[in-house]
């Protein structure tokens, strides 16, 4: 097949949309799909020049939403060439420009609505809601409607988005998210490549969180928690890492000192590469008591990495990894969230060696990215059905 696939930008700081689009756009490719990328990026930005294959970069945009006058010619002239076209993500002209290039003729489109549809936000945030219900019914609503299949990454998703907005109607298909397989660290270099560049944290108990930090990642809720621990188990350590696009992180450093634990978190930065696959394996497990969280591309690469997971029960894989023993699970309040990190510490070393290997047993059984292409392409190759009666 050949695909095309839409995405606002790729800049790797846009968390995980960016990552799990390219990592099933390289696994595509091997398995003999031809992919190509359309963004609304610069055609000179770093980030654009680094993505191997071929990558239409339509912009800059000078707005959030993203409106891009070329985007739609361009698809009436170049979209027939393709089998299948995804749009990854909701609120922004790119899925609306599908919808108008798209709706009404071959071949039509698909949309990864990427937690977009979480009630949550509109909990959060009443007047954005507010806003997005003066646009959902001549955008969005038809966006999804019109779509040939709406692809959500669990069943949770599915039934959550049903709950934002109650004029919904739409094709509804499960198709699972995952991760690509990290490389192997026999020898230990990866990890200590990591621990070469922040020598602090030899010798520690080490808790990942990395991802963006952003106040629905229940970044404070980690701290505070920590904090309450720290005292009763001196040997333990944070590591926060990822790119802070809003600058929360001075208030959350802020919080750490007043919390008297600034010199038991380590900083890093947005992570990469083998520096970002030496973090995991130099943690022991890693944390995500995220208050809104689709799927979670770095709890699956976790997995991958035989760590142990502990996840607040709004990262929507949660039933997947309590059903599979792959970590622990509670609430996204701050007695969930010192829960889990109370009984990641209060393991034996023979339970912790049996969750590091049903960790491993999970990924490789529900998230590897070669059985999530797969499904894909059978889902592009399957014709539409009706939409889904959800309306109440």
């Amino acid at each position: 097949m050949r695909l095309l696939h839409l995405i606002a930008s790729v800049d790797p700081r846009g968390g995980g949309p960016v990552e799990g689009l390219l990592r099933i756009h390289t696994e595509l490719e091997r398995m003999g799909h031809q992919g190509d990328i359309l963004c609304l990026d610069s055609p000179d930005a770093p980030h654009v020049r680094a993505i191997p294959g071929r990558i239409h970069a339509l912009g800059p945009v000078n707005s959030t939403y993203g409106y891009a006058p070329a985007l739609v010619p361009w698809l009436r002239q170049h979209a027939s060439s393709y089998d299948a076209v995804i749009v990854n993500g909701l609120w922004q002209y790119m899925g609306f420009a599908a919808w108008r290039a798209l709706h009404d003729c071959a071949p039509g489109y698909h949309v990864f609505t990427h937690g977009m549809l979480d009630p949550w936000f509109k909990r959060r945030y009443p007047l954005k809601h507010l806003k997005k219900w003066l646009y959902w019914p001549w955008g969005e609503y038809r966006v999804l409607r019109d779509a040939k299949a709406v692809l959500f990454t669990c069943d949770e998703e599915r039934l959550l988005a049903r709950k934002s907005f109650w004029l919904y109607r739409c094709r509804e298909v499960i198709s699972s998210y995952g991760a690509a397989e990290p490389p192997t660290d026999e020898g230990g270099h990866l990890a200590a490549s990591f621990l070469d560049r922040w020598p602090e944290l030899r010798g520690q108990r080490l808790a990942l969180f990395l991802g963006r930090i952003h106040e629905k990642k229940g970044c404070d809720l980690l701290i505070e928690a920590f904090a309450r621990i720290s005292a009763a188990h001196p040997d333990t350590r944070l590591v926060m890492a990822g790119p802070d696009a809003d600058g929360w992180s001075a208030a959350l450093q802020q919080r750490a000192a007043q919390l008297g634990v600034s010199d038991r978190i380590t900083w890093t930065g947005m992570l990469t590469g083998d520096l970002k696959w030496g973090a995991f394996y130099a943690s022991e497990v890693f944390c995500l008591p995220s208050h809104q969280e689709n799927f979670g591309v770095a709890v699956a690469e976790a997995l991958a990495c035989g760590r142990p997971v502990l996840l607040s029960d709004k990262v929507n894989i949660w039933r997947e990894i309590e059903q599979d023993g792959a970590g622990w699970v509670a609430a996204d309040t701050l007695d969930g969230t010192i829960s889990t990190l109370t009984r990641w510490l209060d393991a034996s070393p023979a339970q912790l060696e049996a969750v590091r290997n049903a960790a491993r047993q999970c990924f490789s059984q529900r998230f590897r990215i070669e059985t999530v292409a797969k499904n894909l392409v059978k889902i592009f190759q399957t014709a539409p059905t009706a939409p889904s009666d959800n309306l109440p």
